[in-house]
């Protein structure tokens, strides 16, 4: 371990699986156990350039001996990607956070059937649930979304995983069956019994689809939980005026900047991550001023109590914002 935010680990091994997808088996720099994590979790992983990405963790919860993630390169992304697939070769050591957990997997009496819904590389996470719900016996189904049989992930895995009978593989191209169709998400959750949970992950687009259908069936919105990689976040508008109250400085931020970089260039800099709001690392407390909330992190009623806003892609709906920085 460097510090109390970050774990030194090494790249012990690095695999191709499905088009354009790296999985990457990481373990302590020093052989240590690593800390324990729970289904649904993320690390941060800090890449070259100070780029900070956030990827879910797609092993086995119980084992500690190394953690793995596993990374979709995409020609339209932010550079993270890109930076992971060309810099993180088997034996280099880099720098990642602790485990956290913004989507955790609700199991215990009571807790009812999980729908697990991985779209694309979404599917990481739903692979610890997996885990975890079959070695406590709960029920559940885990449907896998692709583009084709040639983009999927993990397929020698999980056909030879202990709750392979579970999984329903689905596709948009080249169908190898027909029951390997596309998903059919109402005609699934239609079928669900009484306290039923759904889990999604996936492109924007994909979830919406799953998650609206879900309500459709009538899951209150306790009983859907979700997890975004990507979002297309609303950029631009009027010009403000931020003050930092510890500081007291204060910074109009421009038409087309954020906060962050406003702050930045008066010499207040917050860590930032994922720069879509969805990760929480830059969330700010707000001392005055209404939020122009642009987030997927916080829930509705987070952003009505306009007590926090992520500074890495929300605005402001008055003149002057005072956050406690």
């Amino acid at each position: 371990m460097t510090s109390a935010q970050t774990l030194r680990v090494r790249v012990a091994k690095r695999q191709a699986s499905g088009q354009d997808i790296a999985l990457f088996t990481l373990v302590s720099a020093d052989g240590a156990q690593l800390p324990a994590f729970e289904a649904g979790a993320h690390l941060d992983v800090h890449l070259p350039g100070g780029l900070v990405r956030q990827y879910s963790l797609c092993g086995d919860p119980t084992d500690k001996t190394h953690y793995r993630i596993g990374v979709l390169r995409d020609a339209n992304s932010r550079g993270g990607s890109i930076a992971v697939h060309e810099h993180l070769k088997e034996g280099v050591e880099l720098e990642i956070s602790a485990p956290r957990n913004h989507f955790p997997l609700i199991t215990g009496p009571g807790a009812g059937k999980a729908y697990l819904f991985g779209g694309g590389i979404g599917v990481t996470p739903m692979i610890a649930m997996a885990h975890t719900l079959h070695k406590t016996g709960m029920d559940f189904e885990f449907h896998y979304s692709s583009r084709s049989p040639a983009h999927m992930a993990f397929t020698a895995e999980l056909d030879a995983a202990p709750y392979a009978s579970r999984i329903h593989k689905h596709f948009d191209e080249n169908a190898p069956t027909p029951a390997q169709q596309r998903a059919d998400a109402a005609a699934i959750l239609g079928a669900a019994p009484p306290g039923a949970h759904v889990y999604v992950c996936g492109p924007k687009g994909y979830m919406d689809w799953v998650m609206d259908t879900a309500r459709a069936q009538g899951f209150p919105k306790e009983r859907i939980h979700y997890e975004f990689f990507q979002v297309d976040v609303q950029k631009g508008g009027d010009s403000f005026t931020v003050v930092a109250q510890a500081s007291g400085k204060e910074v109009v931020v421009e038409a087309e900047e954020t906060i962050a970089n406003a702050l930045e260039r008066i010499g207040i800099r917050v860590q930032v991550s994922c720069e879509q709001g969805i990760c929480g690392t830059c969330l700010t407390n707000v001392i005055e001023g209404t939020p122009d909330h642009r987030d997927e992190y916080q829930t509705d009623e987070e952003k009505a109590a306009n007590e926090q806003i992520t500074i890495c892609c929300s605005r402001s709906l008055t003149p002057r914002l005072v956050l406690d920085l």
